[in-house]
């Protein structure tokens, strides 16, 4: 299923936007967007194919397709260890979507909110337009413990939400257990809500073990309001399809009034829930392969790039993404990015305020959720440049 033959490049060309195929000029291979360059699971389509034979699309549940609710639930309950009533999960169209929801329900103008720095540009984004202000908290790239404590003082009594992205994009760090009972109590003395993205969480690599934050203890999940989605592990990002899920009622339904579903004028697309239904209850098998496959490719991937004189990285824990140093190469995150695009004709994701935080400065961020040829290729290209 993950070999280079099953590629299918001509659709990817014409499909493969946000950075990827369809984005860079011809002749350039795009380690950008985390965005898998494989085929979804069979039985996903089938279910799609299956639904639409029907012809009907009519209006869906507001509150989701119970079915996709029952399958969220089960397993929250039997892969996190979080039990979660159906109908305090909420699908929407899409994890990032998630985000905002929650920090449009649970800040003001002028509220604070703690995020990671380096850490995906969206936490920021959503923050900001719904007029808050992000707080950023320095977790660099290989940081083997999180000291939280000097998360604490960043705490004001403006402080409304910590946002914990577990597994960490861009670095792929991967928290421990440990690590995530000091960040829940921390939010428990301060009486915060903690934002725990897990869109990642499926792409952990052994001997690491990912622990949701919401499975810690009942006090700890009162408090937390878990966004995932399906683009990562299932290869489903433009059916835009992730969820809300909040065991805390009456948080659920303060999400529920700010998602605008009840008035249709957002709601998650009916074809995307039979596809995440099915992604969940048939498709552990393609997803297990998919990390063992993913798992060579980021020891390959890091054996390279540690190869390439000036350039640093260590193996992340999760993520099919790698985070490089260059600040070595004497060469600025753009400027990287603009030589590797001109002379090597690899794209890849510069380590920008406005992509990741100011943070990432003196990194570059490679996705390496293709094949083994397409990687050799690209880091043979890179080589060469430097040589």
């Amino acid at each position: 299923m993950f070999k280079h033959s099953t590629i299918d490049f001509e659709i990817l060309k014409h499909r493969a936007f946000n950075l990827r195929w369809a984005s860079v000029p011809e002749g350039v291979i795009p380690l950008t967007a985390a965005d898998p360059d494989f085929k979804c699971a069979l039985e996903i389509s089938e279910a799609i194919s299956k639904f639409s034979k029907d012809r009907y699309f009519c209006y869906g549940q507001a509150e989701g397709m119970p079915a996709f609710k029952e399958s969220a639930s089960r397993f929250f309950l039997q892969k996190r260890n979080v039990s979660i009533a159906p109908e305090n999960i909420l699908p929407v169209d899409s994890a990032a979507f998630g985000i905002y929801i929650v920090c449009k329900t649970f800040l003001q103008a002028g509220d604070e909110a703690i995020i990671f720095d380096p850490v995906d540009f969206l936490f920021r984004y959503s923050i900001e337009t719904v007029g808050g202000i992000a707080v950023p908290f320095a977790i660099p790239a290989g940081t083997e413990r999180v000291d939280f404590e000097q998360l604490e003082k960043l705490i004001t009594k403006k402080t409304k939400l910590i946002c914990l992205c577990n597994p960490l994009n861009p670095t792929g760090k991967v928290f421990t257990k440990e690590e995530l009972t000091q960040l829940g109590n921390i939010a428990l003395k301060h009486k915060l809500i903690i934002l725990s993205d897990e869109i990642w969480s499926d792409i952990v690599f052994a001997p690491s073990k990912f622990t949701s934050i919401a499975s810690i203890n009942e006090e700890i999940k009162n408090i937390t309001v878990t966004v995932t989605g399906f683009s990562k592990s299932y290869g489903l990002a433009g059916l835009r399809i992730g969820l809300v899920a909040a065991a805390n009622e009456k948080h659920y339904q303060n999400l529920f009034i700010h998602s605008l579903h009840q008035s249709t004028v957002h709601g998650a697309n009916v074809l995307s829930q039979v596809a995440a239904t099915a992604a969940l209850d048939e498709c552990d098998y393609w997803l297990n392969d998919f990390v063992n496959h993913l798992h060579q490719m980021r020891d390959f991937c890091v054996e390279q790039l540690n190869a390439i004189p000036g350039f640093q990285c260590i193996a992340p824990d999760g993520c099919y993404v790698a985070f490089a140093n260059i600040t070595a190469t004497q060469k600025s995150s753009e400027e990287m990015y603009q030589y590797l695009l001109q002379e090597a004709k690899v794209a890849v994701v510069p380590g920008l305020k406005k992509w990741f935080g100011e943070g990432a400065e003196g990194n570059i961020r490679l996705c390496f959720s293709t094949s083994e040829e397409v990687l050799a290729e690209a880091f043979s290209r890179i080589q060469k440049a430097f040589q």
